[in-house]
């Protein structure tokens, strides 16, 4: 009986060291199978952690089995420890010659893009048909007695005092040139009968005497006409300096002062609309931009209403001076003519500057003045 169970014991013993040793061959199979497949195991260190060694190895392993070039991207499996409530994160970059170049993350801020040259025009055009859709509504509402309008009674009336003076001037410098036409007609037709005469009187003998007086009336009539001719159309060249360019550019001013207060209407009566309408989070920010439209265009309208204050104040002093000068001129002018006065006429010219044209002496071509 002891012999068996020596034999027992001994068989139970070479088992155990069978196994000891197929365990052992078996562990060092997977050690070195770990580099190959490190990712199916978790290595723990004493205190529990996770070791990441292997990782770090494995990652390694897998840069030096990629040929380099290939434009791949590089991943990295991190693991946690059982513990964690974080789940496993995958980090990916561009594989550049073994190195990973990592992306930061961040606000994203894109660079502002040139205008449009296209859209700003389209966007005057919008402006600008809202502004005639509202100037336009005004100016129908104030003709048909239902809008309100912004009205200065005293630049008012020296408004429609200047239009009426205009139009009053107007037919003075047309009756003026009407008689500067005539005039020079008249005097045209006296130097050419200042010549027959003065033939005649060369070759009638008997009339010798009477056709050359005659002639030498009607040359010095054409003379002083001449002279007379001159004032009239210095005074008519002032007239119309006076009333087609000073007077117009008043007006022309008066045409943006009337404008500058249709918009300030138009856009006054938007705003009280507004005011009248409910007041909420949707009025509020329409009711802030009528506000401020209708400030700068209240600007406009004050600064344009005391530019033509200015102005007609200025064309008021200049038209007195140069209209007083030029009434001297053509009354002394026509008094001297038609008195026969020779040297009063001449004087007169000389008084005022008036320099004329030598009779006979026709302006020189284009060549002569080259």
């Amino acid at each position: 009986m002891s012999d068996c169970s020596n034999d027992t014991s001994t068989l139970g013993t070479s088992k155990q060291a069978t196994e000891e040793v197929e365990s052992s061959s078996e562990e060092s199979t997977m050690a070195q199978e770990s580099p190959k497949n490190s990712a199916a195991e978790i290595p723990v260190t004493s205190n529990g952690e996770v070791d990441d060694s292997h990782e770090h190895g494995f990652n390694r392993d897998l840069q030096r089995s990629l040929p380099a070039g290939l434009g791949l991207s590089e991943t990295q499996i991190t693991s946690h420890g059982f513990d964690s409530t974080k789940e496993g994160v995958i980090e990916a970059g561009a594989f550049q010659g073994g190195q990973r170049t990592q992306t930061k993350s961040g606000p994203v801020i894109l660079a502002d893009e040139t205008k449009n040259p296209a859209m700003e025009k389209l966007e005057l055009v919008r402006k600008w048909s809202l502004n005639t859709y509202k100037c336009t509504r005004q100016i129908i509402s104030e003709k048909l007695g239902r809008g309100s309008r912004t009205v200065d009674l005293e630049l008012e009336a020296q408004i429609d005092i200047l239009r009426d003076n205009k139009k009053k001037y107007e037919n003075i410098l047309k009756l003026a040139q009407t008689l500067s036409t005539q005039l020079f007609q008249m005097v045209h037709t006296q130097r050419q009968l200042g010549d027959a005469f003065a033939d005649l009187s060369l070759k009638s003998l008997e009339l010798h005497e009477e056709f050359g007086y005659n002639a030498d009336t009607q040359k010095l009539l054409a003379k002083n006409g001449e002279t007379l001719l001159g004032a009239i159309n210095f005074f008519i060249a002032s007239v119309n300096t006076l009333v087609n360019k000073t007077i117009e550019d008043t007006l022309m001013t008066v045409k943006q002062y009337e404008s500058a207060r249709i918009e300030y209407d138009a856009y006054r009566t938007d705003l009280e609309e507004l005011n009248l309408g409910p007041r909420d989070a949707n009025t509020l920010p329409k009711i802030e931009q009528s506000q401020h439209l209708f400030q700068a265009h209240k600007e406009k309208y004050d600064k344009m209403r005391n530019d033509v204050s200015v102005k007609l104040k200025f064309l008021e002093e200049n038209k007195v001076k140069v209209l007083h000068n030029q009434l001297v001129l053509f009354h002394n002018a026509i008094a001297a003519y038609f008195a026969g006065n020779q040297k009063q006429l001449e004087q007169t010219l000389k008084q005022f500057h008036i320099k004329l044209k030598t009779p006979g002496v026709d302006a020189p071509s284009w060549l002569e003045e080259q």
